[in-house]
């Protein structure tokens, strides 16, 4: 059985915009992926009938709030960080609720969207040299929590729980 993924997902705007960048800049026989926020990497699949209806039920409240806070450098790659309390508390509920099941990858959490990869590092610091000329923050629209089962490659999308709540 293979692990399953949560992530949150970004309205239509906000991904459109990201994952635009991470096709220009991730390598292309390396990218499998759309743009994706994770928030958990390797969720026993035993679990996932609980995480269903804890992510149903998280996604019955007001969409979390999110800022697109500035530019990470992760030495092969770059990464837009993350922040956002919303977000913060419901990943903490989650792991609080997953308690014993966490692989030791999903025990912290630096919330990033990364939008380059597996480069050699001078090509990394020059995108990162250039996106930080014109960076300003900006809020993150976070549309909805998903459910993924890792497949070797690209990820099988099981389930999408949309935010209903204002």
């Amino acid at each position: 059985m293979t692990a399953l993924i949560v992530t949150a997902d970004f309205a239509p705007a906000d991904f459109a915009w990201l994952d635009a960048l991470r096709r220009r800049h991730f390598p292309p026989e390396r990218n499998q992926l759309p743009v994706h926020l994770t928030m958990f990497h390797a969720l026993p699949p035993s679990a996932e009938a609980e995480i269903r209806r804890e992510l149903g039920r998280h996604a019955a409240s007001h969409e979390p709030r999110a800022t697109l806070a500035g530019l990470m450098n992760l030495g092969t790659g770059v990464a837009f960080r993350i922040v956002s309390d919303d977000l913060e508390a419901i990943r903490a509920e989650l792991a609080d609720h997953c308690h014993g099941l966490l692989s030791a990858q999903d025990n912290g959490w630096r919330p990033h969207v990364t939008i380059q990869n597996k480069v050699q590092p001078s090509i990394a610091r020059n995108l990162l040299v250039e996106l930080e000329k014109d960076f300003r923050p900006r809020p993150l629209v976070i549309s909805a929590l998903a459910l993924h089962r890792y497949a070797g490659g690209p990820w099988e999308a099981i389930a999408r729980y949309p935010f209903r709540g204002s």
